[in-house]
């Protein structure tokens, strides 16, 4: 049910919050390498509603514009975290699944079994599919959706000046090469 408290420029100071958070995860040295991003979002921790009880379309739309604009600017690709009642998946273009020949599952996310964003990201997309795993090089929570088992080893937190988007707690990652070999390994080419 959507939550009609939330105001147009409640939604800006949402955005804004985001495009600072996403600033931020870009300006990490790991960042650059970055050709995935995975994105967790709980809408109802967003208006300050216990996750899965108040998903809300209107925040939904905000967080999905925000993150595919700073995509496309970064020339990346997405994937958006289905809830729980869908083991997490996520939904995504069909380009990202057959680059990373991730494998296609059966469903349709809707508000109440995948989340306002999944649904939304879902319906808005290209050519959406839904994938069962994916190992991206970034991520971004948003109330604590869990996003870890999406994200490549090994991750590294990034420390954002925003720490919230509306009422969720933010947790935002990258990914770096493991570093092998031990004692005597060289982690860094010498010239």
């Amino acid at each position: 049910m959507e939550d009609e408290r939330i105001h147009p420029y409640d939604v800006e100071e949402m955005k804004q919050q985001l495009e600072s958070i996403l600033d931020n995860l870009k300006q990490h040295p790991d960042f650059a390498r970055c050709k995935v991003l995975v994105v967790g979002c709980s809408t109802s921790e967003v208006i300050g509603k216990a996750i899965g009880t108040s998903g809300t379309v209107k925040v939904a739309e905000a967080i999905f514009q925000t993150v595919q604009h700073f995509c496309k600017k970064n020339q990346i690709q997405v994937a958006f975290q289905c809830c729980e009642h869908l083991n997490r998946a996520l939904v995504t273009e069909a380009k990202t699944m057959a680059e990373g020949r991730y494998e296609e599952v059966s469903v349709v996310p809707v508000r109440s079994a995948g989340g306002a964003l999944a649904t939304y990201a879902y319906n808005h997309l290209k050519e959406p599919v839904v994938i069962e795993f994916i190992k991206a090089d970034a991520g971004i929570d948003i109330g604590s959706t869990l996003i870890g088992m999406h994200l490549k080893h090994v991750a590294v937190p990034v420390r954002c000046e925003t720490t919230h988007v509306g009422k969720a707690y933010v947790t935002a990652a990258v990914t770096r090469p493991k570093l092998i070999g031990g004692m005597r390994a060289v982690y860094e080419v010498i010239r």
